[in-house]
């Protein structure tokens, strides 16, 4: 299998390319490594990827572009890929407040773009990355897909929500199959150093304060990156096809009629963030500075998924508890900063 996997330098990227080439799939990866976070982590992935040990049918090749840039696109294109996974995003809440433009010709221009090319190209599938943030305003927990999602809180929630719509309409005009996965709170080893549970400790090692919004009174479905990187790969495997049961009457949002599904992702567990951070604290041996801040704009309080449709359709299962999950990063991180320090 040829796989076309797009921001593979990113923490989820790189965790999905390196199980692809470790099952015997030759994998193409595009990524402009952006300073959005330390390149210097990208390119360690990178390095990670390189030095994979593949047999003759196993081959991985990096490109440096853009997916906005449709020439960047081709020529991974070019390569006879079979199917897509698209996880290049410009990421981050926060960002996306301060200069939406990167948001749009990322997330927007390069999403087409990559439509495009699966629709000419004839891809086998597209299998590409949502968020739970697209539940937006919603309320009612567990976040279903059957749910309407059609009040995301920020501009990266709407980009992603443009996605899933843009791709519908792929699916409908060109029967393009393409997979949608709405991912909860991942977190992991190679991690993205803006995401919590990075920064939380890397500031208490240091003895500096760690922030923790809505006085504390947030809980997550926080999911670790084995599961997610299975979730993603056994979803690729089963590409998305026609629901012959779908009602334009009752219409169900997270299928159709067309080769087109969404999926969430996730751990299927609700944690407590004061219980996450006292995780952490147990695993480093020390005791976090708090400094308890008011709800940030564009904040949900609480998220869970439902991932009853995901466990059905490609036998999901999220295996990794938070506890575990949270001793596995801090190891890794302890021995990468060691290496590099």
């Amino acid at each position: 299998m040829r796989i076309l996997i797009t921001g593979v330098a990113g923490f989820i990227g790189f965790h999905v390319a390196l199980a692809a080439l470790k099952r015997g799939d030759s994998v193409v990866g595009i990524d402009n490594l952006n300073d959005y976070y330390d390149p210097s982590l990208k390119k360690d992935r990178l390095r990670e990827l390189n030095s994979v040990k593949k047999d003759k049918e196993t081959k991985f090749k990096f490109i440096k572009g853009d997916i906005a840039n449709l020439e960047s696109l081709k020529e991974c294109f070019d390569q006879k890929m079979d199917r897509v996974i698209n996880l290049a995003a410009q990421a981050g809440v926060r960002k996306s407040l301060e200069d939406p433009h990167i948001y749009v010709r990322s997330n927007l221009v390069g999403f087409v773009n990559i439509l495009e090319e699966c629709r000419y190209n004839k891809i086998e599938h597209l299998t590409y990355a949502s968020t739970s943030s697209v539940y937006g305003l919603n309320g009612s927990l567990p976040f279903s897909e059957k749910h309407i999602a059609d009040h995301p809180i920020q501009l990266y929630a709407a980009t992603k929500r443009s996605n899933e719509l843009l791709a519908h309409s792929y699916s409908h005009l060109f029967s393009l199959p393409t997979t949608g996965l709405r991912f909860f709170t991942v977190y992991g080893p190679w991690g993205r150093p803006d995401m919590a549970l990075f920064i939380f400790v890397k500031n208490i090692l240091e003895n500096r304060p760690i922030k923790v919004f809505n006085e504390g009174n947030h809980s997550r479905d926080f999911t670790y990156i084995d599961d997610i990187v299975k979730g993603i790969l056994s979803s690729s495997d089963e590409p998305a096809k026609p629901n012959d049961l779908w009602d334009p009457n009752q219409p169900d949002p997270s299928s159709s009629s067309s080769p087109f599904r969404i999926l969430n992702i996730g751990n299927g567990k609700k944690v407590n963030l004061e219980n996450y951070i006292s995780e952490i604290e147990q695993n480093l041996g020390k005791k976090a500075i708090k400094e308890y801040l008011p709800l940030q704009p564009g904040d949900v309080t609480d998220s869970l998924s439902d991932i009853s449709k995901i466990s059905e359709e490609i036998g999901y299962k999220s295996t990794v508890s938070y506890k575990e999950g949270v001793a596995k990063f801090i190891a890794w991180y302890k021995d990468y900063y060691e290496k590099n320090t």
